[in-house]
Parts: C-alpha cells; structure tokens; sequence
C-alpha cells in the first residue's frame, strides 16, 4: 500500500482537532450484570458496525524498572476468566508481563465513542487452550510464529525471509505444525474494567466493574 504525503503542518492543526460527541446517556441502569456480559455486548455492536478488527486492543505493559511499552494485540478469548491474546514468550511483552504479572488493555472503539479498559493480573494460558486456538490459525501465521525471533534486532528483511523459507522447508511434509514451545497465550484476569462512553462538553460517562473482597461492584468516576 501506499500513502501520498500531504506536506500540510500537521502540528500546527492538532490544538484545534476534536470531535464533538453525541452518544446517548450512559449510566449505572444500562449495565448488564457482569463485565463480561457488558463487553460482550458492547464488542457485538462493534462488529455489527463492520468495524476492521473490533477485536483489536492496545496493551500496555511495563519492564522490571517501571519503563512502560504499548502495542496493539487481538483479543482471541473472552470470558468470566478475563480476555486472552497469543504472542511469543520470548517477546518483549512477554518479559515485561514475566516481571511484573500485571497489565492493562483497552479496546478502542472510536466511531463509537466508546473505549474499555481491562486491568489486571496475568496468567499464562494453558496448553490445551492454546494448542486449540492454534490449530484455527492459518498455516501462514503459524510458519510466521515459528520463524520469527519476535522483538529481536535482525539485520534485514532479507533475514526474517530467510527464516521463514527455512521452516516452511522444514514442516513441508507436516500436515499438522506443532505449537511452538516458545509460543502460546496470556490472560489478563481483571481487577477493574473501566466502560467509557464519549458525551458533550467532555462530560463522559466512565463506569467502572470494581473487583474486591465481596465480589464485584460498580464505581463511576469522573471524565
């Protein structure tokens, strides 16, 4: 693909860039029971809508020394146990959630004036989860999983296509291509998952499923 490059100052517009929102009212009354039911539903709307990747959230994570990193993931599991995605164990995110078993994601779902937040502890996925979802991953992605150092400085494109033409060699004959050992997922189980809905005047609603002691409870916060 390629873009043409508007040579426009960019930055000198950027004080005056804003939408103004119009959504309907968000309150305590419109929630579903669980965080899980209320994402589910609000993630349905976002692919009704035919938005590109609805399942797409930004995650963020932090090193050992509290030096913070954000990239974008798919969310490929969601249920009352948190929301889950796959990566290699020996990426950069995985060292940061290795260190600090902590990590917040958000799904931004901008037509919609809406975002939601999922903060949590972390756990590894187990083998027979990700063994599952692995198998309904295109041959592509899973030779691209086993080729790929993730998060490693490689001298070239060139290299990284090296690699691959190397494993695709390798499992040419192998109908079924095994789970990587340095491969798999992460779930992140939540303590807090935040549903912010854009409103005027910047007065968002922002209402909070809260973890604690007795169980969940709902918490609004200020925009």
């Amino acid at each position: 693909m390629s873009l043409e490059i508007d040579n426009t100052d960019v930055a000198v517009q950027l004080p005056g860039m804003r939408v103004a929102y119009d959504s309907d009212s968000f309150d305590e009354s419109a929630l579903a029971a669980t965080w899980t039911e209320q994402l589910q539903g609000w993630l349905n709307q976002a692919v009704a809508a035919n938005f590109p990747e609805p399942n797409a959230m930004v995650l963020a994570t932090a090193d050992a020394n509290g030096r913070p990193s954000s990239r974008t993931v798919l969310c490929k599991g969601l249920d009352e146990r948190g929301v889950v995605f796959y990566t290699n164990y020996t990426s950069s995110k995985s060292h940061d959630l290795t260190a600090t078993r902590y990590a917040s994601a958000t799904f931004p779902w901008y037509p919609l004036h809406r975002q939601v937040t999922v903060r949590g502890e972390v756990e590894k996925v187990n083998s027979k989860e990700t063994a599952a979802y692995w198998a309904s991953r295109p041959r592509g992605s899973q030779l691209g999983a086993w080729a790929s150092p993730q998060s490693r400085v490689v001298d070239g494109r060139r290299s990284l296509e090296t690699a691959l033409h190397g494993i695709e060699r390798r499992f040419a004959d192998v109908e079924k291509i095994p789970v990587p050992p340095h491969w798999g997922g992460w779930r992140i189980r939540p303590d807090l998952v935040e549903f912010w809905q854009g409103r005027q005047d910047r007065m968002h609603d922002r209402l909070c499923y809260v973890r604690t002691d007795d169980g969940w409870h709902i918490d609004r916060v200020a925009p």
